[in-house]
């Protein structure tokens, strides 16, 4: 399967997204994972046509006039991190969940491990809106590491938190 890239400068810096045959594949936010994947992927071809609509609607995100994300994704992953990004993408936009939330809601309380390794492995940021989920305590925490500004950023943009 080909894959196909563009890149948007957003207010967090570049974000770099593929898209195969199917949809949006993966959303690179930060530089050094994106150089490592073009190591790898040495054969990706700059597409700004069909990766026009992932950059509109981040665009349109970014801007405060959209709200959810209308994308064909291609998702790769097991049965259980799917369960969890789908409930990550019904967590309305502005609001937060906590892990523990995220695990009773997929029915698996015991699994709040598990949904953060998920959120982790989560390769479309932003539209799997994987910033949306903060710990038990209220704190900001998870977020590619060390990255955390990222999710300040993100829930302030959508209001989200003070």
């Amino acid at each position: 399967m080909k894959n196909f890239y563009d890149t948007y400068n957003s207010p967090i810096g570049l974000i770099h997204v593929v898209v195969d045959e199917i949809g949006v594949k993966k959303i690179f936010l930060f530089e050094e994972e994106w150089n490592d994947y073009l190591k790898e992927n040495t054969n990706i071809k700059l597409d700004k046509d069909i990766c026009r609509d992932v950059i509109v609607q981040l665009n349109e995100y970014f801007n405060k006039k959209r709200k959810n994300f209308n994308l064909s994704l291609s998702i790769e992953g097991t049965e259980f991190r799917k369960k969890v990004w789908k409930a990550l993408m019904e967590i309305p936009y502005g609001e937060v969940r906590t892990y523990t939330q995220i695990a009773n809601e997929i029915g698996n309380p015991k699994a709040v491990r598990a949904v953060g390794q998920a959120n982790r492995a989560n390769e479309l940021p932003i539209i799997i809106p994987c910033h949306r989920v903060i710990g038990k305590d209220g704190k900001l925490v998870g977020y590619a590491g060390d990255k955390i500004f990222v999710k300040r950023f993100l829930l302030e943009l959508e209001e989200g938190i003070d």
